[in-house]
């Protein structure tokens, strides 16, 4: 009787209520329960922790977190896993007073912000010494009295230790969360940067190179820790912009690297870029570690609708068990011409890159008089039009997947061979060309059209492997490497003998490169999803309704169908929430059914789904709780108790 009391004496204002009293209507002696809409009132917000749970707590918006809803939750209602509660993370001191959020930007686009500010910075130093070198030179001697093949060494070394940990890195981030590794390898290699300066005046050099061996050590893992962290936050549609956003910041690094390098080299000395970019380093991982979390369920101040937009195009589910080094499927990748593409494409672009970040300045000083502030400011011009490009790439490239014009294959086809092939033509006239203007002019629209290329290439982990991306990632990017620690060796030594007149040689062996690169992804470059990257089959059961669950013929379902996935209606005859809820968790790669033109929807929606023992029928809840059995609920409607009934009932047991 206190359980029939309590229930009367539900509150209209609690999170969840009836939109009416409790009513009852005699027929003929008997009592008959009358029908209630039940609704989920507009103050609930899904779960506990967080900034909902603090006192005073504003929301704007309509959204049921307090933000503005997103158009994938707008005319849908959500599944039963929607409405479990969700468990939000204790705040932090730090919270408590500072909101860990950027103003009108949202969580997943606040970490491809910092992560691009991260690349910048990890960027920024490879230009240091360049600059110092320069600086060197031009007080008339050489600098710190190196050889040819101890500063051939220096170049080369940081990529020395990068290579080693880039396949290391894929595991790593596989295992620990993705966010702490990228910040950790930053800051490491910055707090190494600022002994730089000392370490070049000990041992003629040979102390700052195991300096920048531990440091590309520490950055070998940061390729691979990004693609680990959108693993978790980067619906598909948004990949190529969320990842391009990020890999910006390699190019942006060398816009600003290169003259600010110039600049305080110029101005203060040749160790003041090294404590710059070090000091800078540290306060970007302060920032970092406050601003940035492993997935969306962790973060304290994500609003839900973002959180649950994330979570639908992922895949509601538990996270996916992740790969290790015993269940990785090496044989079949190492037979897949895809990954080869990629790896291909990954090496000659390096090339080309590190070839401009190592030798930009010098080209630009010996062929054509330009000096030490100028050479920077000069040779930033193109990286600043492909910092541009970059994320205009990634946003054109979704809008052309996302609304049918091309597959996802042709997609990355397209970009990458256009980006490459008319880098490599533009090289061409670097080779050849007589005067600054004009070579400036070629190199600048041949780097900037390299910029699309990341649309294609550098993405592409992502759509033939997404279990396994960041292992790719660090796989490719060790080859990509070999590049950055080939190209010291195969310069310097020509530079040296013929510093004015190398430079055709050197612009010719790079559009060569490049169009090499071009043909080889052109030809064997996949964007569908690889049958040796199939997730196992007990992660492969999606969230369904069962049989009959959502009907035409219902007027409270209108609406539901259409576009998006069909999702179960409360109240429906022949469904039973708590049977749904005790399905095994669904794991996807990817959205499956409110996302258009998914790759992974074929494979997800043909996966076998357990049986569930069948719901309890109405009639054994009806003789349980008192219902009047003459009347059955009907869909979007709950049944209300009678009293009078349920005592009977209990006193005859």
């Amino acid at each position: 009787m206190d359980k029939i009391n309590n229930l009367e004496s539900v509150s209209p204002h609690s999170d969840l209520c009836f939109e009416n009293e409790i009513k009852c209507d005699q027929d003929e002696g008997s009592l008959k329960p009358t029908m209630e809409k039940f609704e989920i009132s507009q103050s609930y917000h899904g779960g506990h922790g967080g900034y909902e749970e603090m006192e005073g707590g504003e929301r704007e918006g309509r959204g049921p977190g307090g933000g503005h809803a997103y158009d994938d939750d707008d005319d849908r209602p959500d599944s039963p896993a929607s409405f479990e509660e969700i468990e939000r993370p204790p705040l932090r001191k730090i919270d408590k007073y500072c909101k860990a959020e950027c103003p009108c930007m949202p969580a997943r686009y606040t970490i491809a912000t910092m992560a691009c500010v991260g690349f910048m910075i990890a960027f920024g130093m490879r230009c240091n010494m360049s600059a110092a070198k320069l600086k060197g030179e031009h007080n008339g001697t050489v600098f710190m009295n190196w050889t040819v093949a101890v500063e051939s060494h220096v170049d080369s070394s940081f990529f020395w230790g990068y290579l080693v940990t880039q396949i290391p890195g894929g595991f790593i981030a596989s295992k620990f969360p993705a966010n702490k590794i990228f910040g950790l390898s930053i800051v490491s290699s910055a707090t190494l940067h600022l002994f730089v300066p000392f370490a070049m005046t000990l041992m003629h050099g040979h102390v700052v190179i195991c300096v920048r061996v531990l440091q590309g050590l520490f950055e070998g893992v940061t390729y691979p820790a990004c693609h680990g962290i959108w693993r978790f936050w980067a619906p598909p549609m948004e990949r190529s912009r969320l990842a391009t956003l990020a890999f910006s910041g390699s190019y942006a690094g060398v816009v600003v690297g290169l003259p600010l390098s110039g600049l305080l080299a110029d101005a203060v000395g040749y160790q003041a870029p090294f404590y710059a970019y070090g000091v800078f380093g540290i306060i970007w991982y302060m920032f970092w570690i406050w601003l940035c979390f492993e997935n969306p369920r962790k973060h304290p101040a994500i609003s839900i609708p973002e959180l649950k937009y994330i979570e639908k195009s992922l895949g509601e589910s538990a996270h996916p068990t992740m790969p290790s080094l015993k269940t990785t499927p090496w044989r079949e990748m190492m037979r897949s011409m895809p990954v080869y593409a990629i790896i291909v494409a990954n090496f000659c672009r390096s090339w080309n890159f590190y070839l401009l970040v190592l030798f930009q300045s010098s080209f630009l000083k010996h062929k054509f008089g330009f000096k030490v502030e100028e050479a920077g400011f000069v040779g930033s011009l193109p990286h600043l039009i492909m910092t541009t490009i970059v994320p205009f790439g990634g946003m054109l490239a979704d809008h052309l997947r996302k609304n049918g014009i091309l597959s996802t294959t042709n997609v990355r086809k397209l970009f990458n061979c256009g980006g490459f092939g008319m880098e490599g033509l533009f090289f061409l006239f670097v080779a050849h060309s007589s005067t600054a203007t004009g070579a400036m002019f070629a190199l600048t629209c041949g780097v900037a059209f390299s910029g699309f290329a990341i649309s294609g290439y550098n993405v592409n982990h992502l759509d033939i492997a997404p279990r396994y991306a960041s292992i790719l990632m660090g796989l490719s990017n060790g080859i990509g490497t070999l590049a950055g620690i080939i190209v010291p060796y195969a310069l310097d030594g020509l530079i040296q003998a013929n510093p004015t007149g190398c430079w055709t040689t050197v612009f010719t062996l790079a559009a060569c490169v490049h169009l090499i690169g071009c043909t080889f992804y052109g030809i064997f470059a996949s964007g569908e999803l690889q049958p040796w990257a199939e997730p196992p089959p007990e992660e492969q059961q999606v969230w369904a309704p069962p049989a009959g669950a959502i009907t035409n013929t219902d007027p409270s379902q209108a609406g539901m169908v259409g576009n998006y996935m069909k999702e179960t209606s409360f109240g429906a005859p022949e469904y039973n929430e708590q049977s749904q809820m005790q399905q095994p968790g669904a794991i996807s790669y990817g959205a499956t059914g409110h996302v258009a033109n998914n790759p992974f929807a074929m494979a997800a929606a043909s996966a076998p789904m357990v049986e569930q023992d069948a719901p309890p029928s109405y009639g054994e809840v009806a003789n349980t709780y008192g219902y009047t059995q003459g009347q059955q609920p009907q869909a979007g409607q709950m049944p209300s108790y009678d009293p009078q009934s349920y005592q009977q009932q209990q006193q005859q047991q």
